[in-house]
């Protein structure tokens, strides 16, 4: 009677329609939820995300005129400096004065108006016709804007153009503290300059044997972004920047900002 019983009681019910049917588990449940979630997190990421590709390189803050290199047009013994370092002189202004062999003195005077950047010359001092005395870096007026010169690997200056975005860091300057220099891409260079090409620019041999140490970089000029609101009186990325002008002759380590591109563009032919 038992088993005929529970023969009747499946027939009544053969499908057991009227039991509830688990169909997975609350922690499957979650982890189902979760994993969705992450999907179109990644798949809206893709869509209206960006990916920037950057092209790295060292280079200076400066005048976009550059510098030159002072020579004195006489031989003679040094008697007189009449400039000093950082200084600004006057187109024709003069900056040492040379005694001549029969007693006569002469003046070494500036080639064209701008910063003293470097002083060769000293009192007592024997110099010869042709040799350097000091180095001026151009700039006609003392408000004149600085900027920045990036000299670029050749392999990666193809992918450099104006209009773009740079950021430019300073190692006299904490970038954790006041962040970093904001600019733009004016002008790049038509090829490749040489070691001698770049220490005519910048009057200092050196800093062009820095420059192309890896192989002959392109030049690539940087307008610094201006702001109000900053003691330098240019953008940075932090609101206030540093509490201090700037100076020409920095050293400057650029970052251009080459592309902005989503990534679900990777996914189409």
């Amino acid at each position: 009677m038992q088993f005929r019983q529970q023969a009747l009681s499946k027939l009544q019910s053969p499908e057991e329609l009227d039991l509830p049917v688990r169909l997975a588990r609350p922690r499957g449940l979650i982890t189902l939820a979760v994993t969705l979630a992450a999907m179109a997190a990644g798949a809206l990421w893709a869509v209206a995300g960006q990916v920037t590709s950057t092209v790295s390189a060292p280079g200076i803050l400066t005048y976009g005129q550059g510098s030159y290199v002072l020579q004195s047009p006489v031989a003679g013994q040094v008697t007189a400096v009449l400039a000093q370092e950082g200084q600004r002189v006057a187109t024709g202004a003069p900056l040492v004065t040379v005694r001549l062999a029969h007693g006569g003195t002469d003046q070494v005077r500036a080639l064209a108006a701008g910063r003293v950047t470097s002083l060769t010359a000293t009192i007592g001092a024997v110099v010869t016709t042709g040799a350097d005395v000091a180095t001026v870096e151009r700039a006609a007026h003392a408000d004149d804007p600085l900027l920045a010169m990036v000299y670029v690997q050749a392999s990666g200056g193809a992918s450099v153009a104006p209009g773009q975005h740079v950021d430019l860091s300073l190692p006299s300057v904490p970038e954790q503290q006041y962040g970093v220099l904001h600019g733009t891409v004016k002008a790049v260079g038509r090829g490749a300059q040489t070691r001698r090409q770049i220490a005519a620019f910048l009057g200092d041999p050196s800093l062009a044997e820095q420059f192309s140490r890896d192989g002959q970089p392109v030049a690539v000029l940087v307008g610094l972004d201006t702001a109000r609101g900053t003691k330098s009186g240019y953008a940075w990325s932090t609101p206030a920047g540093p509490p201090f002008a700037l100076a020409s002759m920095t050293p400057a380590d650029g970052s251009v900002t080459v592309a902005r591109r989503h990534p679900a563009s990777w996914l189409l032919p």
